[in-house]
């Protein structure tokens, strides 16, 4: 019978264990072995082909870190897509207050989460010293939804979708007032254009003249729609500040179930004071409300992608084409064309959130 060389060691051995010194002929060799086994590493699975005779150790781990170069991009773009067409279908339904639609988010997004906490054995209430922030970004979160689809309704889509997107600018004053983070210079400039770009799409009549009263719509719901997206931005800010103060001390899905528990409490108590109690007409409107939460909650999944994949700066540059869909399906499908002073704002704003993301991923590639 002849020895065993170092091929049927190769074949023998388990995946991922290096060679020990009793396998080799001779005390030198054993010596070398390891040298060897960093310059070209022995063959292992992959998951590709599906053998063991298939590339290194190495290579398998690179393409699990980055599987494709623009993938986490690719994903941010998906999920802009996704949660703008759950907007457009917000839009669509005026027979329900905006109240009630994200009762029935909640409800969908409900049936979701709960398998996935018992899979995952997180629990439900979370850590006991945590357990204040998780309510409380759970009643943040649930109010910037209430607040978003009641702008949507109020006023466009496009200068709803503006005007929300202030939130990055909002977030850095929180986090320098809550977490201590630096107010720079530059954020004071980026705050500027954002307050710039909200005025140009509010357009108030001290400022602009009484030309505003002779919009196509009314004036008041436009007014009450701008102020429902502005604080849709600022309790955004806020709930992300506190998912920056717990970090990755819980997991991910703790904050998402209490943001659909505390919004589904919050939302059935609205309902229930002021009597806005309606069931959904029938066909369409139905089928608008499934579709608003499967489109949110995959827009959602996407979004979670690109952040574990990708640098939250590009990330964040990626997700200005939020508004651009938002003007796209403005004018395809609701036959809305947005006005200079919106298209202006709108400018104003993504150059403001494009400048706080530029400069955070600056600052975090130092």
């Amino acid at each position: 019978m002849r020895p065993l060389g170092s091929t049927g060691v190769a074949e023998l051995r388990e995946p991922g264990l290096p060679l020990t010194a009793d396998t080799s002929p001779s005390s030198s060799a054993a010596r070398e072995e390891p040298e060897e086994a960093v310059e070209t590493p022995g063959p292992s699975w992959c998951g590709l082909c599906g053998s063991w005779l298939c590339g290194s150790r190495a290579q398998p781990e690179a393409k699990k870190k980055a599987p494709c170069r623009g993938l986490g991009l690719f994903y941010t773009l998906l999920s802009a897509f996704l949660f703008s067409v759950a907007f457009l279908f917000v839009k669509k339904v005026q027979d329900l207050h905006a109240v009630e639609i994200s009762a029935f988010r909640c409800v969908f997004q409900m049936l979701v989460v709960i398998p996935c906490l018992i899979y995952r054995k997180t629990g439900f209430i979370g850590p006991k010293d945590l357990r204040i922030f998780l309510i409380l970004g759970g009643v943040l979160g649930s109010t910037a939804m209430i607040l978003l689809y009641y702008a949507f309704q109020a006023t466009s889509l496009a200068d709803a979708m503006v005007i929300a997107f202030s939130c990055p600018v909002f977030t850095s004053i929180f986090a320098c007032i809550f977490l201590k983070e630096k107010y720079s210079l530059w954020n004071v400039l980026f705050t500027a254009f954002a307050i710039t770009g909200v005025i140009l799409i509010v357009r108030p009549p001290f400022v602009f003249g009484s030309n505003t009263v002779k919009m196509t719509r009314s004036y008041s719901d436009h007014v009450k729609g701008t102020l429902a997206a502005l604080g849709h931005a600022v309790s955004n800010a806020l709930t992300l500040v506190i998912l920056r103060k717990m970090g990755k001390s819980v997991d991910y899905f703790l904050p998402i179930w209490f943001y659909v528990l505390v919004g589904l409490m919050e939302t059935v108590i609205i309902l229930s004071v002021f009597g806005m109690w309606r069931m959904p007409n029938c066909g369409i409107d139905r089928l608008f409300l499934l579709l608003i939460g499967l489109f949110g909650l995959a827009g959602q999944v996407f979004l979670t992608k690109a952040l574990q994949i990708e640098e939250a700066g590009l990330v964040a540059l990626m997700k200005t084409m939020d508004v651009v869909f938002a003007f796209i399906f403005q004018v395809i499908f609701l036959h809305d064309i947005p006005t200079w002073w919106t298209v202006g704002g709108a400018l104003c704003v993504v150059a403001s959130s494009a400048g706080v993301a530029i400069r955070k991923w600056c600052q975090g590639s130092k």
